[in-house]
């Protein structure tokens, strides 16, 4: 079986480099030939082009020019963005045997908020990007990719993370005695993996690659760069940026070793499941006071079926707004009637809430609305909804918690390391062939 699988394997990839080259076979007779694109890995049925590691490289170069970064050596680069562009193409497929679907209309959205975000209209934003040399059409179906990469991951996490009301109550416990809720700290990481099921010795040679790392760091070699090149981290090509975390959000075990600690200070190898960790901290902080707003909404939601395709489910949403307008109907009933969900039976009422947790297609409807302004419908991860939002109130967030907040912060500690580990266990799964360029 194993042997038919590799010749299945073998014969999909000769097939691939054959389609993308064969037209250089059929000219040669009358112009030199050109290659006009390579397969730079074969990933189950799907491949990673060489023309899109070229494009990301090039990114991610001006990008760091643009902040006077520094890039590891080139070689090195490349294997950290094939690297990603491999995750990538196992989280499309994924995602295409889920279903998951973006339509033209909740990108076309999704643009307009980008433009939005940057005060510029969705033609002056797409403008500027060819300005700065962006092919517009390739970076609206990143965007799409990444869309949907963002719902296959929140979906994949939120089946495998589970928070359980005693752990609540006991991170308000925990914060109400604390005296450092008023420091933020900024973290980079640096992962050495070892693989799955790990031999002792394949333990020992990752802990001799992070220790090696950390003698580096001390003996001043660059963090960033040293993470772009090494690390398995899934912030690797951000420098394995961390970003600023208050200590109740950072994973637990960076969390005991930081605290109090100096800026600069390096620490590790730290043993996690999936390797060993190496920390900086970056800087500290005081933290900033921060105000949290929390809405009142309600909404009908609408699930696209074999019976029931994606336009009748938003041209019978579309039906429901102009009867709301027209003050022909109400909206708790039509929820009743209508909706999918366990809302339903409330009139689709969600209650208090921080926008933060629900789907960004849903905050991001809900950010636009007035007090009893009603959303056209829109597209989310669950299906087609439109919303009402009822009230607003605003919270300050550094003195005061509530379950809701203590939930969004457990689960953001734990969906770092849960992400890493649900991704690595994919890949153990995927058949990934790097085809390597010929050496000369």
């Amino acid at each position: 079986m194993r042997r038919n699988l590799r010749y299945m394997k073998n014969s999909l990839k000769l097939l691939l480099l054959g389609s993308v080259l064969a037209f250089n076979f059929t000219t040669t007779s009358f112009a030199e030939e050109v290659e006009l694109d390579r397969v730079a890995a074969v990933v189950n049925d799907g491949v990673v082009l060489e023309s899109e590691i070229k494009d990301l490289i090039a990114s991610i170069t001006t990008q760091a020019k643009k902040n006077n970064q520094k890039l590891p050596s080139s070689r090195a680069l490349r294997v950290q963005i094939t690297d990603k562009l491999i995750n990538d193409s196992i989280i499309s497929q994924l995602g295409e045997r889920m279903g998951m679907k973006v339509s033209d209309a909740q990108l076309d959205e999704t643009l307009s908020n980008m433009a939005r975000d940057n005060n510029q209209t969705l033609e002056s934003f797409r403008k500027a990007l060819i300005a700065e040399g962006e092919n517009y059409e390739k970076y609206r179906e990143n965007v799409r990719k990444e869309l949907i990469s963002g719902e296959v991951r929140r979906a994949s996490l939120n089946r495998r993370i589970y928070i359980s009301p005693q752990e609540i109550t006991n991170l308000l416990s925990v914060m109400q005695e604390q005296t450092n809720n008023d420091v933020e700290y900024r973290l980079g990481h640096i992962l050495i993996e070892f693989p799955s099921d790990p031999s002792q010795e394949d333990v020992n040679a990752a802990k001799a690659r992070a220790e090696k790392v950390i003698e580096l760091l001390n003996s001043g070699s660059d963090f960033t760069n040293i993470a772009m090149t090494s690390s398995g981290g899934g912030k690797a090509l951000e420098g394995g940026d961390l970003g600023w975390k208050s200590i109740n959000e950072m994973p637990t075990l960076f969390s005991k070793i930081v605290d109090g600690k100096e800026k600069g200070s390096v620490f590790g190898p730290i043993r996690t499941g999936l390797g060993f960790s190496i920390v900086k901290l970056v800087d500290i902080r005081g933290r900033q006071v921060v105000e949290i707003e929390e809405v009142k909404s309600r909404h009908i939601l609408i699930e696209p079926s074999i019976i029931l395709s994606e336009a009748k489910a938003e041209a019978m949403l579309q039906g429901f707004v102009e009867q709301l307008n027209a003050g022909e109907a109400d909206f708790a009933e039509l929820a009743k009637e209508h909706s999918d969900g366990p809302t339903a039976v409330r009139g689709g009422d969600l209650g208090w809430s921080d926008p933060g947790k629900y789907d960004p297609a849903f905050s991001k409807a809900l950010a636009r609305l007035d007090i009893d302004g009603i959303h056209k419908p829109f597209r989310s991860s669950f299906g087609w909804h439109i919303v009402q939002l009822t009230g607003r109130r605003t919270l300050d967030a550094t003195n005061q918690m509530n379950s809701n907040r203590a939930h969004q912060i457990l689960y953001n500690r734990k969906a770092g390391i849960e992400s890493a580990r649900w991704l690595k266990e994919l890949r153990d799964e995927a058949y990934i062939e790097i085809i390597e360029t010929d050496k000369k």
